[in-house]
Parts: C-alpha cells; sequence; structure tokens
C-alpha cells in the first residue's frame, strides 16, 4: 500500500454492501464505499472502492482507485489505481496507470496503463460522446 495512505477507518467509509445483500443498477458514489456483497450492473466513483473477500461484483466499474479481495467480472477502469490483493478474481480488461498484483491473485483479461491525465481525458471524451 502507498506510503502516504494508511488502512481505512470505518469512519471513512460512507457506504458497506455487507455480505449477503444484493444490489443490481448502477451504484453512484463519493468518498469511500466497501462491497462484501453481490453487485449486478454498475459502479462508478471518483474515489475509493473496496471490494471485500466475500465480494461478488458483475460488473462495469469507473472509479478513482480499486483494492479488490473478491471477485470482479466486468471491465475496469481506474483513475489512480487498481490494487488486486492474493484472494482477488478478476475477469475482464484493466484500465488504469497504476496495477500492483499481489502473489495469488488471479487476473484474466488485458491491461491498459495510461498516464493518470490520459485517463481522465478519455475518461471525459467518452462522457462527452454519450450525451
Amino acid at each position: 500500500m502507498g506510503k502516504n495512505r494508511g488502512p481505512v477507518r470505518p469512519a471513512e467509509i460512507k457506504a458497506f454492501l455487507g455480505e449477503g445483500t444484493e444490489f443490481r443498477g448502477v451504484l453512484s458514489f463519493q468518498g469511500t464505499v466497501r462491497i462484501d456483497g453481490h453487485v449486478e450492473g454498475e459502479v462508478v466513483g471518483d474515489d475509493l472502492l473496496i471490494v471485500g473477500e466475500p465480494g461478488l461484483l458483475k460488473a462495469e466499474v469507473e472509479v478513482g482507485t480499486v483494492v479488490n479481495s473478491g471477485r470482479i467480472v466486468g471491465n475496469i477502469r481506474a483513475m489512480k489505481r487498481v490494487e488486486l490483493l492474493a484472494s482477488s478474481v478478476v475477469s475482464g480488461n484493466i484500465t488504469t496507470p497504476s496495477l500492483i498484483i499481489a502473489e495469488g491473485a488471479v487476473f484474466s483479461g488485458t491491461c491498459l496503463m495510461v498516464e493518470p491525465e490520459a485517463g481522465a481525458a478519455l475518461k471525459s471524451e467518452e462522457s462527452g460522446a454519450a450525451e
């Protein structure tokens, strides 16, 4: 983990989907969100997404930073960083300026590493094209 960043304190988490919960649709957030349940659809935010070990995302993910210990099936676009911890499984493509894969993590897909400015510009271009 980065030297400027310590462990996330529970008070910093803005939303938490616990084990046994299910959500379908678009989850949009600001701040830090932790998912230990099942999410299907899209996850969008500019900040930190934590996927706990029991978490399962069948979703397109577009966030600032992802720290994954669970399973993600879908593409990940992170403006800052993606961290795949030892228990994580990712099946999909990753676009990010910084990728950290711990020993034991499973990643099946392709990775495109872009500079942070390029990632933000690409995101704004796609938003403009969708309107």
